[in-house]
């Protein structure tokens, strides 16, 4: 599908119950109705910081960088083990 505004493409969602393509932020098909998963955002309150000291970044469940990407799988693992 694409913006009417912009003529972008939308990534579409497909509903698991009925295969139906749904728009990215529905919260619910738009053909059977079905209720979506919604992606929830992460818990700032347990956030480990990038350790590298210009970016602004969150590390992930994998030990990577929401912002520059970088991998820090060793620094997540020694939080974890302190925390």
């Amino acid at each position: 599908m694409k913006c009417p505004h912009c003529g972008g493409d939308w990534k579409m969602q497909i509903c698991p119950q009925c295969g139906g393509e749904t728009l990215p932020e529905g919260k619910f098909c738009c053909h059977c109705g079905a209720e979506l998963e919604v992606e929830l955002p992460p818990d700032l309150a347990n956030r480990i910081l990038c350790p590298d000291g210009a970016c602004i970044g969150i590390l992930n469940e994998k030990g990577e960088c929401s912002v520059c990407g970088m991998a820090y799988k060793a620094v997540l693992e020694s939080e974890q083990s302190d925390g």
